[in-house]
């Protein structure tokens, strides 16, 4: 069937859209020399791993399900990085993992012989206290963060087990702020990379977004390793492999009106299916409206939430039960972020293929939402 056929509400994601990107990381990859690895915080819909394993098999996991989930079906290394890992869960990591990281002195003091021991690549998470993000709760630098070691903590000789420093400062940003932040982490921590063989520049590079400066990036990391020949470089980004590769399609169900404004409810929810809107918050862009047009609606989710609601867009002709919305760019941090608070009916999820045939990959049930409960 084609988009226009599917049944509504449903995740969409587009072969093509995710082809672009994946060549452009690509392309960086090697004009960079550097290895850009897939973060599942951000997408794990598992079912188009085999088109991404086509470009790179690697992947950064945080959890156990998700370590799993990329050994089982990506395949490649695996780079393992968590706030704390427990006696009940190292095993696993270590066993599963190419790479861990570790978030703080004393986790690395714990474990990082262990990993030596067990043939993985242990590195430590650091904190070049270089701000560059606006919205707090994306925010790992900021005064007080839990994430990463700050130099003035660092012993002169580190330990034979730790391999690597890793840093993550970023989110969707541009190479301009990769620089500011690369520049912190070198005046800090450059008088230990001698003694490394890795870092891990985390993800934030948003270098499929429209306009940004892949030829300045490129730079930026090749002249990274050329100061420091020594160190394999890695990112990890998470948006930019599925950056506006996919929608999420609904349909109008009722319009309210309530002091002079009119809300399009949808068969979707912004707190159970888009929560990120909510977080970030962002106001998504919706295909069929347009600037200026006459009609102004907010969109309000089917869940009884009060603040699951957005607005305003505007439309050349009022909206009525039946008409089809598509919101853009609902691939990644959406789908790995669903709840079904309220039992609401979870979208499908629908691949459509490069000649523009679409099939659904999963229809959810009552029992998703049953056994979820159990």
């Amino acid at each position: 069937m084609t988009p226009d056929q599917l049944p509504t509400p449903a995740f969409i994601v587009y072969e093509d859209r995710l082809r672009r990107n994946l060549q452009l990381i690509t392309d960086v990859e090697r004009r960079a020399g550097v290895n850009i690895i897939m973060a599942f915080k951000a997408n794990a819909l598992w079912r188009t791993f085999p088109v991404i394993a086509e470009y790179n098999r690697d992947f950064t996991a945080s959890s156990l399900n998700e370590l799993r989930l990329g050994c089982e079906e990506l395949g490649g290394q695996a780079h393992s990085y968590c706030p704390v890992y427990t006696p009940s869960t190292i095993g696993e990591f270590l066993s599963r993992s190419s790479h861990i990281t570790f978030n703080s002195l004393d986790q690395l003091n714990r474990y990082g012989a262990m990993a030596r021991d067990a043939g993985v690549s242990a590195g430590l998470r650091v904190n070049p206290l270089c701000s560059v993000v606006d919205t707090d709760i994306y925010n790992p630098s900021l005064p007080g963060s839990r994430f990463g070691v700050t130099a003035d903590l660092l012993p002169d000789l580190l330990p034979d087990y730790l391999s690597g420093f890793h840093f993550h400062a970023l989110c969707e940003s541009t190479s301009y702020d990769l620089e500011r932040v690369l520049l912190a982490f070198e005046q800090q921590f450059g008088r230990w990379l001698p003694q490394l063989r890795w870092v891990n520049m985390g993800g934030g590079h948003l270098m499929t977004r429209q306009g940004y400066d892949t030829d300045h990036l490129v730079a930026l990391l090749a002249g990274f390793r050329q100061r420091h020949p020594n160190l394999e470089v890695i990112l990890e980004p998470g948006s930019a492999w599925t950056w506006r590769t996919g929608d999420l399609i609904t349909s109008v169900v009722d319009v309210v009106v309530n002091a002079g404004i009119s809300t399009a409810i949808i068969d979707a929810s912004f707190a159970c299916h888009m929560p990120d809107t909510l977080e970030m918050p962002y106001k998504p862009a919706v295909t069929e409206s347009r600037d200026g047009a006459p009609h102004i609606y907010r969109l309000g989710g089917n869940s009884c939430l009060s603040g699951d609601f957005m607005g305003d867009w505007a439309f050349d002709r009022p909206l009525a039960p039946g008409d089809r919305l598509t919101l853009e760019d609902m691939n990644h941090y959406t789908t790995v972020k669903t709840t079904m608070f309220n039992g609401i009916a979870h979208p499908d999820l629908v691949w459509c293929a490069a000649d523009g045939q679409c099939r659904i990959l999963r229809h959810f049930t009552y029992d998703d939402y049953k056994n979820r409960m159990d």
